[in-house]
């Protein structure tokens, strides 16, 4: 008996061990970030690989391609996009996004001449199976007929009808970035007006100092999760250590009536000084690659005061959902702090 049970404990040691040491293998785990710099990190899972892209240097879009997130900093890279000089689209190019969408590529970015005042939002295109082949296509302008300022486009197609929401401008001057949607009549046209459907109203929303007086709602992300839709988007100056993500929930059947969205009062996702994360935004998300389950991808920075410049990484981890519906995201994860790889990574 006593020879049994020496034997059992060996065997649940070295079941402990093989399950301890297959975590901590290469490709199995990973920590936060998961390469030095890059702001507004997206993704798009495609056939078996994640197109990756994210703001770099503001003069170009880059595209990297992966079969892990969690092994980012080993992705195939390159630059798709280049603008032509002196046009109104040819600098500060910001947080870049690559759908696909009836069987071609789109890339989404906000542009300018060098003025942060003539910032608006602009479309590629590109016909190959595979976006690192083929040629992008300059599609233009994507505006409604007011034209306003434009940063941050997301589209979403929600019950056969494609959507864009964007960070905007109500007037000409920089006094509060709002979020707008329009619906779309191709992946390149936007059809209408646009709606304001959220602006800074908490106290959360508004912080502002070390930087210009100006409140702010940026970056918004769909998410659909069964029925539920939801905006997630940023909310502060991405300056201070307030920069937070707050959410949005489609309490009605049109999404272009603001009063059909209603806004959580806390943010869902904030800085922890605990874990050494700070600004954590402008986010997007993904699934693992068996698509069981739900990640975020998100910026931040790792000490307080490092603001909005090449400090910001690209972090994910994994979420869950609330009894109510809505998603749970927690706390930002330290560096520290070793991950599973998604489900599903090969």
């Amino acid at each position: 008996m006593v020879s049994m049970k020496k034997n059992l404990v060996l065997v649940v040691c070295f079941l402990f061990f093989f399950q301890w040491a297959h975590a901590q293998a290469p490709g199995c785990a990973f920590t936060n970030p998961l390469i030095p710099s890059g702001a507004d990190p997206y993704s798009t899972y495609y056939k078996g690989y994640y197109y990756y892209t994210n703001s770099v240097g503001g003069d170009r879009i880059i595209l990297k391609k992966t079969k892990s997130l969690a092994d980012l900093k080993n992705a195939e890279t390159k630059t798709i996009w280049m603008p032509p000089p002196n046009t109104m689209h040819s600098k500060e190019l910001w947080a870049p996004e690559i759908h696909h969408i009836d069987g071609k590529w789109y890339a989404y970015y906000a542009a300018d001449n060098g003025d942060n005042n003539h910032h608006r939002m602009y479309v590629l295109e590109n016909v190959s199976e595979d976006p690192f082949e083929g040629e992008w296509e300059f599609k233009g302008k994507l505006a409604t007929p007011s034209d306003k300022w434009a940063i941050d486009g997301d589209v979403f197609r929600y019950k056969g009808q494609l959507y864009m929401i964007w960070s905007g401008w109500e007037g000409d001057e920089n006094g509060e970035q709002d979020i707008y949607i329009a619906k779309m009549k191709n992946p390149y046209t936007l059809d209408g007006e646009r709606v304001r459907i959220s602006k800074p109203t908490f106290d959360w929303e508004r912080q502002w100092k070390g930087g210009p007086e100006v409140y702010v709602n940026e970056g918004p992300q769909f998410l659909q999760h069964g029925d539920d839709l939801f905006i997630v988007y940023s909310a502060s100056g991405c300056w201070t250590d307030h920069y937070s993500l707050g959410l949005l929930r489609l309490q009605g059947d049109n999404l272009l009536n603001a009063g059909h969205w209603k806004k959580y009062p806390l943010p869902i996702l904030a800085t922890s000084k605990e874990n050494g994360v700070y600004s954590p935004g402008h986010n997007s998300f993904f699934k693992s690659p068996d698509g069981t389950e739900d990640w975020i991808l998100y910026h931040a920075n790792s000490h307080p005061g490092d603001g909005c410049g090449g400090k910001r990484s690209p972090r994910m981890q994994r979420m869950s959902w609330n009894t109510d519906g809505t998603p749970h995201i927690g706390t930002p994860v330290s560096t520290q702090e070793q991950l599973q790889v998604p489900s599903g990574t090969k």
